[in-house]
């Protein structure tokens, strides 16, 4: 048989346009003489659908949409994710589909067994699980097993903590499937892509059949999903493997293992791709073509501004400085320069007057009280609201510029340098924005991002000899405190007990604690590590739980 791995990125609820891509690789895929044709989970609404799966006009659409690619697949079979309603009187009114084309018709349905609720996933809120034997379709005259995404990642020998007690593989494989078949939409995860092919080899061994693994690619909102389709022979070999972080089309014969394998990145560099990929579908999919960056000289701004050139071009990049009175002139300088080497357009709009404004109207009101943190504020408010307006003008989307560490603690300000439509770096802790700011000048083989810019001791610049050490830890070890708090859910006394200083583990912890209210209004940004900020993070704002400062 001759399997096409139609590796697509869908926009959401683009169910026209997600249907003509669709269209356009059966084609591709039938005068490449595949036998069958793959796509995704859910490829037709794209994933994840969220709440307009609520819709019922929604739901109508996508089925209208499946009927009608039906019709016109000939000479080609397909398999294609949708969402189907539950014919069942009693359940969740939704279940997560795949549906089985061959000349004008619907031949076949399978649906999703395992539904993920942990992390950025919800689908029980919509969908019902299968709860029947497995469906077999025969293709090519041989049985194949259809499974998607979630029903992969049960198997027993592998997965230290089971969330489910059923295997879906192991039952298409009792069930008499030669082939395993596996429409996916798989999120990027830092060094995922090592556990899939680790985990997907272990059960193509284990039940002796061939697995087809078809991953959707793209970003949508905070996630971005790598794609990364691969086949594995019976031995868990992988035997032909679909480019990472863009749309692909691979034709693999599965009787002599002949295919295409492009060899994903890894590490820093991964992260790279999956940034570009991340921005660029962003911004293009809510129909922007530019951005503003305020550049502070400062690397995370520098960081950001040369992710978004590299993503978008930098003829779509704007960066603007915004110096005060307590502002460096090497700050300017960098910021100049970062400018200059991006190729991007830069403007200086300098803020003393507009500071000494808002101080002035608030003289008499703050008579008598000693000036403090709500004076410094005031600057990154000025410099958001001036950076706001140039978004309005212009309909550049601004980015914001904040790494993961400063969103965990709270250092940052509402309505202030939290401004913005989006968020490239913000599950980046700040040790990884100066890595990633080092491979990217090592990439390009100059220094993009100023050496100085990189090397100086981080500072926001809001007082005289400012420094973020004056109120943080080092970064080094705040972000180790903060791995193991936020990724790895230890608690104060095991952070200590691997040698942390005590009273330093239990402020952090309170300040993460106590910055929710902040990062529930902060702008939305892309998810690269286990545990992101975000909707994958629900934790209340109002709440008292102190366990672990007893």
């Amino acid at each position: 048989m001759r399997v096409a791995l139609a590796q697509i990125n869908p926009t959401i609820g683009d169910i026209p346009g997600n249907s003509r891509k669709i269209s356009r690789f059966i084609e591709q895929a039938k005068s490449a003489g595949a036998d069958l044709c793959v796509f995704p989970e859910l490829a037709i609404i794209g994933y994840p659908p969220k709440d307009l799966l609520l819709k019922p006009r929604f739901i109508d659409d996508n089925l209208a949409a499946l009927e009608k690619l039906a019709t016109n697949v000939s000479g080609i079979d397909v398999i294609v994710g949708y969402a189907a309603r539950n014919d069942a009187s009693v359940g969740r009114p939704l279940k997560n589909a795949v549906a089985l084309l061959r000349n004008g018709r619907v031949i076949g349905r399978q649906f999703k067994t395992l539904l993920p609720t942990y992390d950025v996933f919800d689908e029980s809120r919509y969908f019902e699980p299968e709860g029947e034997q497995p469906n077999l379709s025969t293709v090519a005259g041989q049985t194949i097993g259809i499974s998607i995404c979630e029903d992969l990642w049960n198997d027993e020998q592998l997965i230290t903590h089971r969330l489910y007690h059923q295997n879906p593989i192991a039952e298409l494989h009792a069930a008499g499937a030669e082939i395993l078949i596996n429409a996916s939409a798989s999120p990027f995860v830092l060094g995922k892509h090592d556990f899939r092919l680790k985990l997907f080899s272990a059960q193509t061994r284990r039940f002796s059949r061939p697995l087809v693994y078809v991953n959707q690619v793209g970003g949508n909102d905070e996630l971005v999903f790598d794609g990364n389709s691969a086949v594995f022979d019976v031995s868990g070999n992988v035997i032909a493997q679909a480019k990472e972080f863009c749309e692909d089309l691979v034709v693999c014969d599965l009787a002599t293992g002949q295919g295409i394998i492009n060899t994903p990145s890894t590490g820093i560099e991964s992260i790279y791709h999956a940034l570009l990929l991340g921005l660029r579908d962003y911004v293009a999919k809510c129909g922007f073509r530019s951005v503003v960056v305020g550049l502070s000289g400062g690397v995370d701004s520098a960081l950001t501004a040369a992710l978004a050139a590299a993503a978008l071009g930098p003829e779509n990049v704007v960066g603007v400085a915004m110096p005060s009175r307590f502002s460096s002139d090497h700050s300017l300088a960098d910021a100049k320069t970062l400018a200059e080497n991006l190729g991007i357009a830069f403007h200086i709009l300098p803020i003393s007057a507009v500071h000494d404004a808002y101080e002035s109207t608030l003289a008499g009101l703050f008579a008598g009280r000693e000036p403090d943190v709500t004076e410094e504020n005031l600057q990154a408010r000025v410099r958001g609201g001036l950076l706001m307006a140039i978004s309005n003008k212009f309909n550049h989307l601004l980015l914001t510029t904040g790494n993961k560490s400063e969103l965990a603690v709270g250092y940052c300000t509402l309505y202030g340098d939290m401004c913005g439509g989006f968020n490239v770096i913000s599950d980046l802790p700040k040790t990884t924005v100066w890595d990633l700011s080092r491979w990217i000048n090592f990439r390009a083989g100059r220094d993009l991002i100023p050496a100085r810019t990189i090397a100086k001791v981080p500072s926001a610049e809001l007082r005289p000899n400012q420094t973020d050490q004056d109120s943080l830890p080092a970064y080094p070890l705040l972000d180790a405190i903060l791995l193991r708090y936020v990724e790895e859910e230890k608690s104060a006394d095991q952070i200590i007990s691997e040698g942390y200083d005590a009273a330093t583990v239990r402020r952090i912890i309170q300040l993460v604690d106590r910055s929710e209210y902040k990062r529930r209004q902060s702008a939305p940004g892309l998810k690269v590590t286990s545990r992101a900020f975000g909707f994958g993070r629900r934790m209340p704002i109002a709440q008292k739980y102190s366990a672990d400062f007893a």
